[in-house]
């Protein structure tokens, strides 16, 4: 029987207009990329520096996170700690319902989407509306985002077009993206007036100091987190870093890994709540600090390289999988090779073990990683750990090993080892080669069947007076 993943993947392997609206924007988007570093020595001294800064944060992250939280508590910004999604969304709710606060406006944010926020607000009547224009088009259509950068990359213009004369039919047809852009501001603008809370996500958060960092091109997080009297930030406890002098290195190095930007059109820095004399900002800052599997992750001294991660989403743009199936096909918040590592790691293998096989193991993803995560090692261990005997370190370890395959394999090793044996297999292999089935399972489902020679390579050397020992 098909897998769900399966089954997603067929369905988007069909879809002839997405597959080309990805290739075309991951095509502009590597291209972005590589013009930002046309030197390649700066490049990768610049990775170097960034993935120190990460590396060392996550080393002293128990004492940063703490560090972090006294700071921001210094500052006016109250601190919560969330193990769990249910935990975050619980706090969420609550801080709306002490303000009775029946409607937010939020800005980008994947931690927010990793929760499921949305739908929990709104199964208790609180209503969302998402402020950037990717999510806000992903929303309206009732969709996921497929890219962690750039949400509705998988949409042309066209269907953008469609989609708003549909939801607002008084606003003009027009395919032209900046009066589409220009009618989404006129809808959005009144509601950041409005709204009573905003909720944004947080790029990077800077112990020394207790600022919370967000890095965006269209105003709306900005206006998320200073109109509204209430702001909310939440975040994944790996996002901390140790002082302010980190942020430039990470900062130059993730807009131009992520939209070959040298710098984005705003970066925010929020340090406290408004203040007696000032004209803007909320009255009232929460931050949320969401566990989620990741203190299990970071147990692993293999795998805590995930957390390394500052979604910048390069290793996405790079797949040659994901550009052919599209962010919808994993059926999950991240996708592509972080994704493949990051969510059987929070989820489970038993439930995810299938995205670590969707890789064709080519090493681009740990080419352009600019905190240089070693994606392809990860994925190979998380291919172990889901087909180990003896119960490993990541969730579900073991529950994608299938007994036959595993004794099929210790009579090849077995065979293998011994030369003898080895040899009568293929001469016998060569024989019968015309009873090789044309069926091999999947194998066969994109590929034809492999044909034996008729001759082993032993033959074949024999024949020629090569001595082959």
């Amino acid at each position: 029987m098909s897998s769900a993943f399966h089954e997603r993947v067929v369905e988007n392997l069909a879809k002839a207009q997405v597959r080309g609206n990805f290739r075309r924007a991951m095509d502009g988007l590597m291209q972005h990329r590589l013009d930002q570093f046309p030197d390649t020595a700066e490049l990768e001294h610049l990775r170097d520096e960034a993935f120190a800064i990460r590396a060392q944060a996550l080393s002293q992250l128990p004492d940063l996170l703490e560090q972090l939280e006294q700071r921001c508590t210094d500052n006016g910004i109250q601190v919560h700690w969330a193990e769990t999604t249910e935990e975050g969304n619980q706090i969420v709710l609550d801080i709306m319902q002490r303000h009775a606060a029946t409607s937010m406006i939020k800005g980008k944010s994947m931690v927010s989407e990793e929760m499921g926020m949305n739908q929990f607000l709104e199964a208790h009547g609180v209503e969302c509306l998402e402020s950037d224009l990717g999510e806000f088009i992903i929303q309206l259509a009732g969709e996921r985002p497929s890219h962690i950068v750039a949400p509705a990359i998988h949409k042309s213009r066209q269907e953008v077009a469609r989609l708003f004369n549909e939801k607002f039919p008084d606003i003009p047809y027009t395919e032209n993206i900046e009066e589409l852009t220009q009618a989404a501001r006129k809808i959005l603008r009144e509601r950041f007036y409005a709204a009573p809370v905003g909720i944004s996500g947080v790029n990077f958060a800077v112990a020394e100091t207790g600022t919370l960092c967000l890095v965006e091109n269209e105003g709306n997080g900005r206006m998320c987190t200073s109109v509204p009297p209430v702001h909310i930030a939440v975040t994944g406890i790996e996002k901390v870093v140790a002082q302010l002098s980190d942020i430039p290195p990470l900062l130059s190095i993730l807009t131009r890994s992520a939209t070959g930007q040298p710098i984005t059109t705003y970066f925010n820095m929020i340090t406290a709540p408004r203040r007696a004399g000032e004209k803007d900002g909320p009255r009232e800052v929460h931050l949320v600090l969401l566990d989620n599997g990741r203190s299990r992750i970071y147990s692993d001294p293999e795998l805590l390289a995930t957390l390394r991660c500052i979604r910048c989403g390069a290793c996405i743009n790079h797949c040659p999988v994901y550009v052919r199936i599209g962010g919808h096909s994993y059926g999950t918040v991240y996708p592509g090779p972080i994704g493949s590592i990051l969510e059987p790691q929070r989820s489970g293998l038993d439930k995810l073990g299938e995205l670590p096989q969707a890789s064709t193991l080519c090493g681009a993803c740990g080419e352009v990683c600019p905190v240089r995560i070693p994606l392809p090692r990860l994925i190979n261990r998380l291919r172990y750990e889901a087909v180990r005997k003896d119960a490993g370190t990541v969730k579900g370890a073991g529950s994608q090993r299938k007994p036959a395959e595993a004794v099929l394999w210790r009579g090849w090793s077995w065979a293998a080892s011994h030369g003898g044996l080895y040899r009568l297999a293929g001469q016998v292999a060569t024989r019968l080669r015309r009873l090789l089935p044309s069926r091999l399972g999947p194998w066969t489902q994109v590929r034809h069947a492999p044909k034996i020679a008729s001759k082993t390579l032993h033959e074949r050397l024999k024949e020629l007076g090569v001595d082959d020992k």
